[in-house]
């Protein structure tokens, strides 16, 4: 049974909605990600080394993306087999706040500390 105090429509569209910002935040920086042409002729160091840099940035920032992307399709999951906002520990329901601040939080707060 899913978390009594959710509506599991509303928390499923949230989780679907900021699912689907994220793949096309990741679409919109593929261009930065690119691999950093390193033409000595036509581009300083500096610049380089800032394009390195950008590059290195642009690629966590992806990473980032990727892990939040998981941990929402783990959360619509669980929404489907109906375990939705139960911690994943001590199976005790998580705060409704909780779920509220963080749609795809896996644990209660004293399983988490």
């Amino acid at each position: 049974m899913n978390h009594p105090d959710i509506d599991t429509a509303e928390m499923a569209k949230r989780l679907n909605d900021e699912r689907a910002r994220l793949l096309e935040q990741s679409e919109m920086s593929k261009e930065s990600r690119e691999t950093v042409q390193l033409d000595q002729q036509s581009v300083g160091r500096l610049s380089r080394m800032d394009a390195l840099q950008g590059q290195a940035m642009a690629n966590a920032e992806e990473d980032r993306r990727k892990l939040q992307i998981r941990r929402i399709d783990a959360a619509l999951m669980r929404l489907e087999r109906g375990e939705y906002g139960q911690c994943i520990d001590c199976d005790e329901w998580i705060s409704l706040k909780r779920l509220q601040w963080d749609p795809a939080i896996l644990k209660c707060i004293n399983c988490a500390s």
